[in-house]
């Protein structure tokens, strides 16, 4: 009984630092734009660079060559899996 006189103070105290954070959330503009990371990533505006280079139309990773993804699968032995 006398952990009832501790715990239920505290959870009323994390309840409400969790209510406060999520108007503190709200009101900062975490949640304004909730799409448009996912279409940020699916719809690229850049076009490739040649063609030649990236036949996908895929933008490379900074800093490393267009074709380096392709080279790295041509590069791997077709045999079985070596687990």
């Amino acid at each position: 009984m006398e952990s009832l006189y501790f715990l239920l103070p505290l959870s009323l105290v994390v309840l409400a630092v969790g209510i406060a954070l999520f108007f503190w959330a709200v009101r900062s503009g975490q949640y304004d734009d909730l799409d448009g990371d996912g279409e940020r990533i699916l719809f690229d505006d850049a076009p490739a660079r040649d063609a030649a280079d990236n036949p996908a139309g895929t933008k490379p990773a900074p800093g490393r060559p267009a074709n380096t993804c392709r080279q790295r699968l041509t590069d791997v032995p077709s045999g079985g899996s070596d687990l």
